[in-house]
């Protein structure tokens, strides 16, 4: 076999292949013993067809058509690593040329990943927000805490902002109830916007019994997005009562003794919170920095694959699951549809060209990613897909996806790199040592890798 390789721009190679016919051999008797055991002649045993009864029954073309399909992946890899290209997708071939008995000549036109030219990173400089945490911050999360051990009791008087009211509903559109427009005993807190929308102006003032009608657009259901004629009637209202802010409330809710204590845990759970924060806002802004000084040529064909399935996963999953279609979707968020494509690819090609540097930032600095790395990572995605770990793991194993997350965690500790090389300072112009969490910085560089690069793991295997 004889291949060269033309360049068709830094992302795209034309290989050209001549394969003379005796390397065909085996192919050809791989097609001969399939038909063998596909067709029957009069006389012959079932696969027992002599190839010149094969060629003159069902032609010599079906035979060499079968050899050639088998034979084209083989040389197409010879000639991708004898070239030793790094190709994206799947090969355009084109057979060009084929006479029985002499040669086999195609070509194949393929993406490869570009090269590409790390420069100095040491001198990237970003601000990020600074860690404080006000008393105002605490005061608000014990706030939050209180309200979770909130009690109610019932009162009679008319319902206020707050109250627990216990309600029934019944839905009209066009003057017809609806047979899923009926609900008895529906809990509810005035103000919390859980319901219609409306019906907060209609409660508020009824005392148990009292009843109202209010117009209003359907939020799911037969009749979802349509008008609807409500009438809600109170059977219960309740006052909400918050537990009394002292040492008592902290013993109820918590595991410490004082309220004092309590404020003291909230404080440093708020400032461990920002600091994931920042460390992954130095990520991203470094990442944008490095992506800045970095020439990186992006295949075509690689591009528009990614873009659909990006839309893809939003149309058919993401969205699916919360019962919105591409068209609401882009009416609640005020996006026009060319918006909406242009955003997509400019996300797209930020994801491609953050895989190619951080791959080729890998291959640079030599990193490797050991088993504890892999699990913790494979941990911290468990944990965010709302699967346990050991389902998460048979998911990614049977779905072949293990290189995947070696390579999520390989990309962070590149851009780990980086960022270590990089001044970070906070707006009060400290210099930040992200150093101080190892651990949240690792894995903010993986959350923020994997962000930037979506969709674009995997498209890179042939």
């Amino acid at each position: 076999m004889k291949s060269a390789v033309e360049t068709l721009n830094p992302t795209r190679v034309r290989l050209s292949i001549e394969v003379p016919f005796e390397e065909l051999k085996d192919s050809l008797d791989a097609a001969y013993k399939k038909i063998n055991q596909q067709v029957t002649v009069k006389g012959f045993r079932k696969g027992k067809i002599p190839a010149r009864v094969i060629d003159q029954r069902f032609g010599r073309g079906a035979v060499l058509e079968e050899a050639v399909n088998d034979a084209l992946p083989k040389f197409y890899t010879e000639a991708v690593n004898e070239a030793e290209l790094n190709v994206l997708g799947q090969p355009e071939v084109d057979i060009t040329e084929l006479r029985d008995g002499e040669t086999l000549n195609f070509t194949a036109e393929v993406d490869i990943r570009p090269e590409i030219e790390i420069p100095d990173y040491s001198g990237i400089e970003v601000e990020v927000d600074a860690i404080e945490v006000s008393d105002e911050d605490v005061d608000k999360s014990v706030e939050q805490l209180r309200e979770r051990f909130a009690s109610t009791s019932p009162v009679e008087r008319a319902a206020e902002d707050g109250d627990v009211v216990t309600i029934d509903l019944e839905a009209k559109v066009d003057g017809e109830v609806l047979e899923d427009g009926v609900a008895s005993g529906v809990s509810y807190t005035i103000g919390s916007g859980e319901l219609l929308e409306g019906i907060d102006e209609a409660v508020k003032g009824l005392e148990a019994g009292g009843e109202a009608t209010f117009t209003s657009e359907l939020k799911g259901g037969s009749a979802e997005g349509k008008e609807a004629e409500v009438t809600v009637k109170v059977t219960q209202v309740a006052a909400r009562e918050l537990p009394g802010l002292d040492d008592e409330f902290a013993q109820l809710a918590s595991e410490f003794d004082t309220l004092d204590e309590l404020k003291a845990d909230s404080r440093k759970r708020l400032e461990n919170m920002k600091q994931y924060d920042q460390a992954t806002q130095a990520q991203e802004r470094v990442l944008e920095k490095l992506l800045e000084l970095v020439e990186v040529p992006v295949p075509e064909k690689l591009l528009e694959d990614e873009v659909k399935t990006r839309k893809h996963n939003l149309e058919h999953h993401q969205l699916g699951q919360m019962g919105l279609d591409l068209e609401k979707y882009l009416e609640i968020q005020g996006k026009t549809v060319e918006e909406f494509d242009a955003e997509t690819a400019e996300q797209a090609v930020k994801g491609i060209k953050t895989q190619f540097v951080l791959d080729e930032l890998v291959n640079k600095e030599k990193l490797n990613v050991n088993q504890e790395e892999l699990t913790e990572h494979l941990m911290r995605r468990a944990q965010s897909s709302g699967m346990s770990p050991d389902q998460f793991a048979q998911a990614v194993v049977e779905g072949g996806q293990v290189p995947m997350l070696v390579g999520e965690v390989a990309r962070g500790k590149a851009l780990a790199v980086v960022v270590e090389a990089a001044t970070v300072k906070d707006t009060n112009g400290e210099i930040v040592d992200l150093e101080d969490d190892e651990d949240e910085s690792a894995a903010a560089g993986e959350t923020v890798e994997a962000d930037a690069s979506a969709e674009a793991e995997d498209k890179n295997e042939a």
